[in-house]
């Protein structure tokens, strides 16, 4: 499944286009340009589940760290610095690594 079946290729566009430069990406803002924070639990879940790159149940740092790739293959890699941040602020139990219930929740957020 792609993320065009969850998300339009407008909203795509205007995440990717807020976080052109390297250490500019900010989850909130991009979470709200692609509508993601307007999404249903289920197609959150659908979304993770493509994230979920290992299929291990998790997404973890190396997946977090080409995220943006997901949206688009042309997109940047994150930086070390945006990943750690990133992983943080979804990782409420410290365990490195993201859930489903997690994910969603902080969607939400």
């Amino acid at each position: 499944m792609a993320l065009s079946s969850i998300l339009t290729e407008a909203e795509i566009a205007a995440g990717l286009q807020s976080c052109q430069a390297a250490d500019s990406f900010d989850y909130k803002t991009f979470f709200v340009k692609v509508g993601l924070n307007s999404k249903s639990k289920d197609q959150i879940a659908k979304v993770f589940g493509i994230l979920d790159q290992d299929r291990s149940g998790f997404i973890e740092e190396e997946e977090l760290k080409f995220f943006l790739k997901n949206f688009s293959a042309s997109a940047r890699a994150l930086t070390d610095a945006e990943t750690k941040a990133f992983l943080a602020a979804g990782d409420s139990d410290r365990d490195g690594k993201i859930g489903v219930d997690g994910k969603t929740a902080f969607i939400k957020m």
